[in-house]
């Protein structure tokens, strides 16, 4: 029986992004792989992949500040959830990205129960947050 995914869909990868830019694509890879897990862990059974517009929001929390730049981090997370969540990038209409550097102290007043595990969590973990509404945050 296939099933439709529920938005908002969310969940939290442990461990630090690979960039695209990575020497090492073995790493990139395997961070791919890792994204890829986190995020079928969480999908219920049989679910297939949406074809609508999308929005994602990735906020990193790392364990110390970040050496290289963080849109760095975007496109290798993106690649991942491709036929995974959804059919193609191409569905994704806005994408947030913030990181949250030790000392850089936030409160999020009502964080939903993904983005509370991976405030929680040891660091580094990267929580990933998708929408079925691109524009819900702009009214």
């Amino acid at each position: 029986m296939s099933v439709e995914l529920r938005f908002p869909f969310e969940f939290v990868v442990e461990g630090t992004p690979v960039s695209q830019q990575a020497k090492r694509r073995q790493s990139l890879r395997e961070w791919q792989d890792c994204v890829r897990a986190a995020a079928r862990q969480n999908l219920p059974a049989g679910h297939f992949l949406t074809s609508g517009p999308l929005s994602i929001t990735l906020f990193y929390f790392p364990a110390t500040p970040l050496q290289g730049d963080i849109d760095n981090i975007v496109k290798p997370v993106l690649d991942a959830l491709t036929r995974v969540i959804y059919v193609s990038d191409r569905q994704l209409h806005r994408v947030v990205v913030q990181k949250f550097e030790p000392g850089n102290v936030f409160e999020f007043r009502t964080p939903s129960a993904a983005l509370a595990e991976a405030i929680g969590k040891a660091k580094p973990a990267l929580y990933i947050g998708l929408s079925d509404n691109p524009f819900e945050d702009l009214a």
